[in-house]
């Protein structure tokens, strides 16, 4: 954090699970207040690092490291755990309790007197967040990373990384309002008392804050996040996410309210209004019924198909009776041939080209081995089911009528 010109803390970021009791600000982690700022809560925290003409309402509690620059002013006691360091022209108008060591500056006025159980050193010590940052730029310059990894664990104590609250440069902190001139993002499980006026705002989740929302851009507010107040923009955006509760009215450019949301005041828009609601169950159930109704579908063209080729079977099964039969009588015409034949061989396909179509003879008619005759001629007959003389396989033709083997010869 610089003490000139803008600093490197380009929002005010208030770290999950931040709350304010009565007059302090507490917080898991460390503080980072950009100068000249105004916090009129007390702050406690792990480290605490004040900029230069900071004033600070009510007592500091760090658990380790306290560092305050030139020219602040802390309105109450300051409690540290482990070391001390004052800048020139440090105002404490309570008492100064250090467990390890003391770095002080000149001019430093500590009205109720200071205790420290290591070294007193009483110089004007470099700004230390400017000594830290001329350090870490050193060594990063030279290529000396593995330097900086241990100076940044050291500077966190070798304890875990946790998000810091970060205060920007001319911030005001007090129980009336937050005032601040860049972005403002708000973590989860945070209790906060007072109005938040920023660029834009970003509530987390499951957050309540005693006061009202106002920023030049966009706001959001997170889903189960209560706000005690109005959530206000110029022309940005806001966004109230499902189960946030509003108690207030909410004015916009543009308005997005999501399914489950509560706002108890009015809702007011220049621009666009849309009410979200969320499709997941919905979305599920009717895919399910597009599912069904295209299973039903595919069924029903099945069930369709199924029958056409049912039909189309059944008609080859016609088709294959039909050539059953036909094959049937080709193979009794071609038994005939051989029955016929009295020696008992099969007569080969030229000579029955040239064989004469089959006659009753005068033995057949005068009752000599009529079963034999008539069998064969059934035969015969049989092989032409159509009765159009056609030829069968072995290329004889058939008698257009049957013959009766009783008959008188002619």
């Amino acid at each position: 954090m610089s003490l000139r010109g803008d600093g490197p803390i380009e929002e005010l970021a208030v770290p999950s699970g931040t709350t304010v009791e009565e007059h302090d600000l507490v917080v898991d982690g460390d503080v980072l207040v950009g100068g000249q700022s105004t916090v009129e809560f007390g702050l406690r925290g792990r480290n605490v690092a004040i900029g230069e003409r900071v004033r600070v309402g009510n007592d500091i509690e760090a658990e380790g490291d306290c560092r305050l620059d030139t020219w602040c002013t802390v309105d109450g006691n300051v409690l540290v755990g482990e070391d001390a360091y004052l800048g020139e022209r440090v105002t404490v108008t309570g008492r100064l309790m250090v467990s390890g060591d003391l770095d002080i500056g000149d001019d430093v006025s500590i009205e109720e007197g200071f205790e420290a159980n290591g070294w007193i050193v009483i110089r004007n010590p470099v700004p230390t967040i400017v000594f830290y940052f001329i350090v870490l730029s050193q060594l990063l310059r030279v290529g000396e990373t593995d330097a900086a990894d241990e100076l940044a664990e050291a500077l966190a104590d070798g304890d875990d990384v946790r998000d810091p609250l970060l205060v920007p440069r001319g911030a005001e902190i007090s129980d009336d309002a937050w005032r601040v001139s860049t972005p403002a993002t708000v973590g989860d499980d945070c209790r906060l008392h007072g109005n938040l006026r920023a660029e834009s705002v970003h509530v987390g989740e499951r957050n309540e804050v005693f006061g009202s929302l106002r920023a030049r851009e966009g706001v959001t507010v997170g889903a189960d996040t209560v706000i005690h107040g109005d959530v206000t923009t110029r022309g940005g955006t806001v966004t109230i996410e499902a189960g946030a509760r509003v108690l207030g009215d909410v004015s916009a450019g543009d308005l997005v309210v999501h399914d489950g949301a509560e706002i108890d005041g009015s809702l007011r828009a220049r621009g666009e209004m849309k009410l979200v609601q969320e499709a997941g169950e919905e979305s599920d159930e009717g895919g399910e019924a597009a599912d069904d109704s295209e299973d039903a579908a595919e069924s029903d063209e099945e069930s369709a198909g199924e029958e056409e080729s049912a039909g189309g079977e059944e008609s080859a099964e016609d088709g294959e009776s039909t050539v059953d039969e036909e094959s049937a009588g080709d193979d009794d015409a071609t038994e005939s041939d051989e029955a016929s034949d009295p020696d008992g061989e099969s007569v080969p396909d030229e000579e029955s080209d040239r064989e004469d179509p089959p006659i009753v003879s005068a033995e057949a008619a005068a009752g000599e081995e009529p079963e034999s005759d008539g069998e064969s001629v059934s035969e015969e007959t049989d092989a032409t089911p159509d009765g159009n003389g056609e030829e069968d396989g072995t290329g004889s033709e058939t008698a257009e009528a049957p013959v009766d083997p009783d008959a008188e010869p002619t």
